[in-house]
C-alpha cells in the first residue's frame, strides 16, 4: 500500500509531466489535495510531504477539520455545492469558496466573512455539461453572475471552476474544459483579470492542464478511495 507522501509526489510528477506537455512553467498549476472524508490525520500526512491547500465538500466536517488544524498555516478551499443557509460555516473557516453558483450564496458569504480576515477567494462554478443532477449555472449565465459577484465586498473573484460529467472521450473532455477558459477569456476582455481556471480531478488532471487549468482537485490518487 503506498503513502500519502508517495502518492503526493507522483501526482506532482503528472502535472508536470502534463505542464510541460503543454508548454508551461510546472508552477503555473496549483495542487489541491481534496481531503473529504478523510480524517485530520490523514491531512497531516499530507501536510508531512509539503502539501498545505486542501479543499472539502462538506461544510460541517471542513470547517470541523479546518479549527482542529488551526495553525497549521493551511489554506482551506471549499469545493463542494453549499445551501444558502450554510453560508456562515463558509465565510468564517475557509480561504477559498469554488462553487458559487447563484448571485444569493455569493452575497451571504460577503455580509457573513468576518471584518478581521482577508477577503474569501471566490470561483463562479459552470455547469459545463448541462447535467441536470450537477450544481453550477449554465455558461450562458455565467458573464452576467460574475458581474455581479465582483461588485460585492468581502470577496475577491478569482476566476471559474467547473465538473464536467467523466467521459473516456478525450476529446469531448477538453471540449468542456474549454469551454471554461474561453468563458475566461471573454471576462478578461472586458477588464474582469480573473487569474483561476478550478478544473481537472484525478482522472483528468492531464487534460485540463492542455486547456489551461490553474488549479486541479485530486482526492484519490493522493488518499486513495473513499471511506464511506
Amino acid at each position: 500500500m503506498t503513502s500519502i507522501a508517495a502518492n503526493l509526489q507522483a501526482v506532482r510528477a503528472r502535472i508536470a509531466t502534463a505542464c510541460l506537455a503543454a508548454g508551461r512553467p510546472a508552477e503555473s498549476v496549483q495542487l489541491l489535495a481534496v481531503s473529504k472524508t478523510w480524517p485530520a490525520a490523514s491531512v497531516r500526512e499530507a501536510v508531512a510531504a509539503g502539501q498545505r491547500a486542501f479543499g472539502e465538500n462538506y461544510v460541517q466536517e471542513g470547517a470541523e477539520k479546518a479549527l482542529e488544524l488551526a495553525g497549521s498555516g493551511l489554506e482551506w478551499h471549499f469545493i463542494g455545492p453549499l445551501q444558502s443557509n450554510k453560508t456562515r460555516l463558509v465565510a468564517e473557516n475557509f480561504a477559498w469558496m469554488h462553487s458559487v453558483d447563484r448571485l444569493k450564496v455569493a452575497e451571504r458569504l460577503a455580509a457573513q466573512r468576518p471584518p478581521g480576515l482577508a477577503p474569501l477567494q471566490v470561483c463562479i462554478q459552470v455547469n459545463v455539461s448541462g447535467e441536470v443532477s450537477k450544481s453550477g449555472c449554465a455558461p450562458g449565465e455565467a458573464a452576467t453572475l460574475a458581474r455581479a459577484v465582483a461588485t460585492l465586498p468581502n470577496i475577491r473573484l478569482r476566476g471559474l471552476m467547473a465538473i464536467p460529467e467523466p467521459t473516456d472521450d478525450t476529446r469531448l473532455l477538453r471540449g468542456r474544459f474549454a469551454v471554461l477558459r474561453d468563458l475566461r477569456e471573454r471576462l478578461n476582455a472586458e477588464g474582469m483579470q480573473l487569474d483561476t481556471l478550478s478544473m481537472g480531478m484525478s482522472h483528468d488532471l492531464e487534460d485540463a492542464i492542455m486547456e489551461g487549468a490553474t488549479l486541479v482537485r485530486v482526492g484519490t490518487a493522493i488518499f486513495g478511495e473513499r471511506i464511506p
